[in-house]
């Protein structure tokens, strides 16, 4: 009898000790995956919801938060400040992001040669990355300064009268999405470089037998096997050059008259300069929909896969 109960017991603890082991076995990918959601939780989801909640209020004199509702959402619809700077902001995405994108294949295209030396233009291309953007938006804004800067200078050689570049209401923008691409383009040609790298050799061996040229190559090889690396790098792109303002505070503070002033700078404006961050927090919800919608229809677009 004692017997029976012993071998009872040291079953029992066999049971207990196996569901210990598979309760450890799903429990330790859990512990290694929870750093990385509490880091992302409270940089990321945690500053989204306190946007949309801070949106709801309304500072007053001495910092005094009313719950005001959608008010400061309904207040940005009325306003043509808020309709200028999201103007702006989509009017520089559709010309930076495509441009980026076409120049950094360009190089990415050019680098992935196997020439003698190539590795050492890939170090000097990919230099302006390394230099800090606010520091690389003063050297441009001397080298475009309208009266003594490098680039009159040169455009004097040909008898071209002073330019005023970020002084111009007119030009203002395209200056900020020339320094914003010299900036973008080597960083994205990486990720684009690293696709071509990763494309198998014996594929454009085949298509060289098929008598490809280099053209058919490109269009019909590279271009359809990069999908994956175009659609990371648009929808990247995208939404770096949504959140970008260092250029447009640095060198124009949103102007002249306006005509660099985009959402993230108005919401920077709207919380450091007038004190109002129930429009900050309304500006940056409203910015984040925009993106949301924008990098939808580009994964839609792009498939992305494995």
């Amino acid at each position: 009898m004692s017997e029976t109960v012993a071998a009872a017991r040291l079953k029992s603890d066999d049971l207990r000790n196996a569901r210990r082991i598979k309760l450890r076995k799903r429990l330790i990918p859990y512990a290694f995956v929870f750093p990385a959601m509490l880091m992302l939780i409270s940089f990321k989801l945690g500053p989204i919801l306190v946007s949309i909640a801070g949106s709801m209020y309304k500072t007053g004199a001495k910092n005094v938060k009313t719950f005001v509702w959608f008010r400061n959402y309904l207040k940005l619809f009325q306003d043509s400040v808020f309709y200028t700077s999201l103007w702006n902001t989509i009017r520089f995405n559709l010309v930076t992001t495509p441009i980026q994108i076409i120049l950094a294949f360009i190089l990415a295209l050019t680098f992935n040669q196997m020439l003698k030396g190539i590795k050492i233009f890939r170090t000097i291309f990919y230099m302006p990355v390394c230099v800090s953007l606010s520091m690389a938006t003063m050297v441009w804004a001397l080298m475009m300064n309208p009266y003594n800067g490098l680039l009159n200078s040169f455009l004097g050689l040909f008898g071209i009268p002073n330019q005023m570049f970020l002084a111009s209401p007119k030009t203002a923008m395209a200056c900020i999405e020339i320094i914003a691409t010299w900036k973008g383009t080597p960083y994205w040609m990486m990720f684009l470089l690293a696709g071509m790298q990763s494309i198998s050799h014996s594929v454009y061996e085949a298509s060289l037998i098929d008598g490809a040229n280099g053209w058919q190559r490109t269009w019909c090889i590279t271009i359809p096997l990069l999908k994956n690396s175009f659609g990371f790098v648009m929808v990247s792109n995208t939404i770096a050059n949504m959140l970008l303002f260092v250029p447009m505070y640095v060198n124009t503070m949103g102007g002249p008259l306006g005509s660099t002033n985009v959402l993230m700078y108005e919401a920077y404006k709207s919380a450091y300069g007038l004190n109002n961050m129930g429009r900050s927090y309304s500006i940056v919800v409203l910015l984040l929909i925009v993106s949301i919608i924008v990098v939808s229809i580009q994964n839609k677009f792009f498939k992305i896969t494995e």
